[in-house]
């Protein structure tokens, strides 16, 4: 029976991890925010990793590869194991942290490709220790493939292709894109709820002091015809209501929203910062040159930020390009690029660059 589990949980755990790290190293960027966030203040309170987050995220999707072709290969096979029992102790911790304590919604193990709630996230890495643990029981029994050679030059390539394809995303974007910002995205139909949605539903834990006792009465949102004095109020989220898959953009300034008016024209250009501050200064000093260009063939430029106005003229000093404030984790989703531009048509995205390739820019 061990000679069948054995090769099975083998192929399982490699490819699993394969998958896992090709996704996250499509977007190392996008994985990068994901562990600013575990690393943040309100979760593991690490903000001396914060700095470091992009350089994590890089070293840990390529491992991530690498550990799945090892133990495909059958490569260092104890030395591989021992590195895939750490790597997914820790994986399971965080998930488990982050699903007990409500966290963090999302964590990241797929990308953007494939959602997992906590808990479903916690029971993969769990499934996944559960496997790992039982091939390093019976490592006897992982046997190497082919000769040492072929899997040296197997390993040396993984890595190779690996490195290169990180570097290659990293400078210009994911070359799939999983985000609901994509190009041939409508983005108000992005945004709007169906009329049959679900509705979140709430449990609403009134408490009152009756007779002098403390007591809690539960409703779905009504006041409690209780004959007490109140003392507070607690809500409970019974059941997610439906979220569109675009729901916090939008396009504003003190005057009010623009985000209609912005998406209803013919032909829009949008420079993406989520930090003015944290932007490439090269590619700024490119703002007014795109600009003009992109006016004389008919475009409406503008610049959504979630910094300051007085950030914004500190850094692109006196200009004409129209700026708007939007959300920084919409910003940070649409495009991984600091600053980045995407093209707009009625709404519809037609266009996204890095600032790398800001001169490939068509109207």
């Amino acid at each position: 029976m061990k000679s069948i589990l054995t090769p099975i949980a083998r192929f399982f755990v490699g490819f699993l991890f394969i998958i896992s790290g090709l996704i996250k190293l499509n977007d190392p960027v996008g994985f990068s925010f994901k562990l600013e966030e575990y690393f943040s203040p309100g979760v593991l309170n690490l903000e001396f990793l914060m700095d470091y987050a992009l350089s994590l995220s890089m070293f840990v999707v390529v491992v991530e590869v690498l550990l799945g072709v090892f133990l495909l290969l059958g490569y260092k096979v104890k030395w591989t194991l021992y590195s895939l029992i750490g790597m997914i102790v820790f994986f399971t911790f965080l998930t488990f942290y982050s699903a007990y304590f409500n966290k963090v919604t999302d964590c990241g193990c797929f990308g953007d490709a494939i959602k997992l709630t906590p808990w479903e996230s916690f029971t993969k890495d769990v499934i996944l220790l559960v496997l790992i643990v039982y091939l390093w029981i019976n490592r006897a029994l992982i046997h190497p493939f082919k000769t040492r050679k072929f899997r040296t030059i197997a390993v040396l390539i993984s890595m190779l292709l690996s490195l290169y394809y990180l570097g290659y995303v990293y400078a210009h974007l994911p070359q799939i894109d999983f985000r609901a910002y994509k190009i041939g995205v409508h983005i108000p139909t992005a945004m709007e709820v169906p009329e049959d949605a679900p509705q979140a539903l709430y449990n609403y834990h009134w408490k009152f002091k009756v007779n002098g006792v403390e007591e809690i009465y539960t409703t779905n949102g009504s006041y409690p015809a209780i004959d007490g004095e109140f003392i507070g109020v607690e809500t409970e989220l019974v059941q997610k209501g439906y979220e569109p898959p675009i729901h916090d953009f939008g396009m504003e300034t003190p005057e009010g929203d623009f985000t209609q008016e912005l998406l209803n024209e013919d032909e829009l250009l949008l420079f993406i910062s989520y930090d003015l501050d944290k932007s490439n200064l090269k590619a700024l000093r490119q703002f007014e040159e795109i600009t003009k260009k992109a006016r004389a063939q008919g475009y409406r430029v503008a610049l959504l930020t979630a910094s300051s106005k007085e950030v914004i003229e500190a850094k692109l000093g006196v200009t004409t390009i129209e700026s708007f404030f939007s959300d920084q984790t919409a910003l940070k989703t649409i495009v991984r690029s600091n600053p980045g531009v995407i093209l707009v048509k009625k709404g519809v995205i037609t266009d996204k660059k890095h600032f790398n390739d800001f001169d490939k820019l068509e109207f």
